[in-house]
């Protein structure tokens, strides 16, 4: 398999698991990703933010994210806990795997390729949020050891939870 960067041509396809994941959330009662976000303004934006990855299988693109090495100015304020580092750190947003390839690992994968993009950088520590409600990321997260850190509120005030995984 190949993590690789996301390029203009990718969008199609990046969308196409993009809106997978909507009806999924949407089917799950998961208020997340739903009102056109991420829309297809916000994965360009990614790609022109050199921002947005793709991870290859048999030639096809089989799972999406976004990472930033830019900070995230809504991690300022966290809640009811704090981050575990002060340190420089990357940040993954947008994690959506193919429904034909779910099951398989991939989402893991990702994370372990972030890893590896951290340590070519001189970055050790990547952090994430998620919906309360989207358990299946949170397991995600938990398995890749990431520690819960806090609540942090989103521009739009909206709550997430927030985690954090120092690399070693």
């Amino acid at each position: 398999m190949e993590f690789r960067r996301a390029v203009k041509t990718d969008i199609n396809n990046i969308m196409s698991i993009i809106k997978q994941a909507q009806a999924y959330f949407k089917e799950q009662g998961i208020n997340q990703w739903q009102d056109n976000y991420p829309s297809n303004e916000t994965i360009s934006h990614d790609i022109a933010d050199k921002n947005s990855y793709v991870l290859i299988k048999d030639n096809n693109i089989v799972a999406t994210a976004a990472v930033s090495f830019d900070g995230e100015k809504t991690y300022g304020a966290i809640y009811e806990g704090e981050w575990i580092s002060g340190n420089k750190y990357a940040v993954i947003h947008r994690i959506a795997v193919d429904s034909a390839y779910k099951g398989l690992g991939l989402s893991s994968q990702i994370i372990k390729s972030v890893e590896q993009l951290c340590f070519n950088k001189g970055v050790y520590s990547i952090k994430v949020d998620t919906h309360e409600e989207n358990i299946s990321m949170q397991k995600l997260l938990e398995k890749n050891k990431f520690k819960y850190c806090g609540i942090i509120y989103l521009e739009n005030r909206s709550k997430r939870i927030a985690f954090e995984k120092v690399l070693y």
